[in-house]
């Protein structure tokens, strides 16, 4: 452990912390905007982010001083410890405006709100968002956007790289690193930005088009893309539920966020249609297709109008299953068999490579190919069938991830609910609570923290959990848990 503690060792921690002191100074950089902003509106809270930026800027310079003379060469081990630490610290950071500013939250409550914000989990703390300085409407969503693509640089190039989860099945030569990680890295992360600042600035556009306000167009862009859910609303998209295109453009976006931006690489290289050829995304556009259609005849046959009925059911529907976390509407509701839908679909989240958090479809479709194969070998005990995936064998090195992954995710998710429920929460909100925080979703079930409430009532041991579960979901749940092992941090 000593050895991996130290500096200028190249297995110590000195990369990391060189790397953290670069991902702080971004973090600086980011927080100009929203000063600008602030300055311009002769707000109170400007010189909340003139301390921040101060602290954060000075902070950045101790590690890069610490760290002077230490090459920046990532190991295994010393990239699990930055994956996690890099989300931990620029929480931290990023919390700073929001308890010095004139929300006065509490270290608690301001350190929920950034997690929920950077993992793009959506869950808030804030009551009165319409009142908030545009500023800070401003830092919310560009915490998002910072995230979504933070979440997508993961996927494709760290997980794979880690081998967690399953995410080795996803491999490209891009991800395909030896242990000098980082020039690959700045390829990747260069094509995946030009990418997602292009879906960004199409969805500020597309939203002023339809009548949004300028603010409101550039932090639903950000929250849409990311699949974050931020809003600046108290209701949350329900400011624009009368405003069908806009509710439309939304579904648009959410999904663009939620589909494999690799695919989006490919096609732009190879002008050809990849993504349609995928069995993710195939995957996915067939779970949204079959749960909307269901939903809208059930709202339908409640007495709700068709084209009302499809719209609401497709946005909120959507937006869950991308871990956006918008709600238009209250879905709560609509009736018990909405709710269990709802419910069920706060786990799925969307594609491996893309900002949605959740299991994945793939390790949803890869249990349904695992299933058919025991239900084949019943049959005929002798048999041997081939397990494929978008066109590629299953290894058992994969399935051992994915097995591995879903019993920790389900693990997490009920250990959480037993934490919740010793804070005196009730089932629903406990379950709900545990399932949206480690699914990375944003709104759960109930009066306290569905769609039409949020999480300011919670005791403040019961939002430490809950970001410790939202952490948690966004790094794969076992990037977090190596770090516990005793086997991680012995020479």
């Amino acid at each position: 452990m000593s050895r991996l503690l130290s500096l200028r060792r190249p297995t110590g921690i000195g990369p990391v912390l060189r790397i953290l002191a670069v991902l702080l100074l971004v973090l600086a950089a980011i927080m100009l905007l929203p000063l600008v902003l602030l300055i311009l509106e002769h707000s109170a809270d400007v010189m909340a982010f003139v301390v921040a930026f101060g602290i954060t800027v000075g902070a950045a310079g101790l590690l890069l001083f610490m760290t002077r003379h230490v090459p920046v060469e990532l190991r295994p081990r010393q990239m699990f410890i930055l994956t996690t630490s890099s989300w931990v610290v620029l929480s931290a950071f990023a919390s700073l405006p929001l308890m010095l500013g004139a929300t006065h939250l509490s270290p608690t409550d301001a350190v929920f709100e950034t997690v929920s914000a950077i993992t793009t989990t959506g869950s808030t703390v804030l009551v009165g968002i319409d009142h908030l300085s545009d500023g800070i409407k401003l830092w919310r969503g560009l915490m998002q956007w910072l995230g979504g693509i933070g979440i997508i640089v993961m996927a494709i190039a760290i997980l794979p790289f880690l081998q967690v989860g399953g995410m080795r099945l996803f491999q490209t030569e891009s991800s395909d690193w030896s242990d000098k990680i980082l020039p690959r890295a700045n390829t990747v992360a260069k094509a995946i930005g030009l990418v997602y600042l292009g879906f960004s600035l199409v969805a500020v556009i597309s939203y002023l088009l339809a009548g949004m306000l300028p603010l409101d167009a550039v932090v639903h862009a950000m929250s849409s893309v990311a699949t974050g859910g931020f809003a600046n609303y108290d209701v949350s998209f329900g400011r624009y539920a009368d405003q069908p295109l806009i509710l439309w453009l939304g579904i648009l976006f959410m999904l663009c966020g939620a589909l494999p931006f690799v695919l989006y690489i490919q096609m732009l290289r190879q002008r050809s249609l990849a993504i349609w050829q995928d069995q993710q995304v195939r995957g996915l556009l067939l779970l949204l297709a079959v749960s909307i259609v269901l939903l809208s005849l059930y709202r339908m046959l409640r007495g709700v109008p068709p084209f009302e009925a499809v719209t609401s059911v497709a946005f909120n529907v959507v937006s869950i299953v991308t871990t956006t976390g918008y709600a238009s509407d209250d879905y709560t509701l609509w009736g018990p068999f909405a709710v269990a839908v709802f419910f069920y679909l706060t786990f799925i989240g969307g594609c491996s490579g893309s900002t949605s958090g959740g299991m994945k479809v793939f390790r949803f479709q890869i249990g349904l190919i695992m299933l058919i194969n025991q239900l084949r070998h019943l049959v005929h005990a002798s048999g041997v069938f081939a397990q494929r995936y978008n066109g590629r064998m299953l290894t058992d090195e994969v399935v051992r991830a994915v097995i591995a992954f879903s019993f920790f995710f389900f693990f997490t998710v009920g250990t959480l609910t037993l934490g919740l429920a010793l804070m005196g929460l009730d089932l629903v909100t406990a379950l709900s609570g545990a399932a949206t925080s480690v699914a990375n979703v944003g709104p759960g079930l109930g009066s306290t923290i569905g769609p039409a409430g949020n999480f300011s009532s919670l005791p403040d041991a019961a939002k430490w959990m809950l970001c410790v579960g939202m952490l948690m979901g966004r790094l794969e749940i076992l990037t977090v848990l190596v770090l516990l092992t005793p086997t991680f941090w012995r020479k």
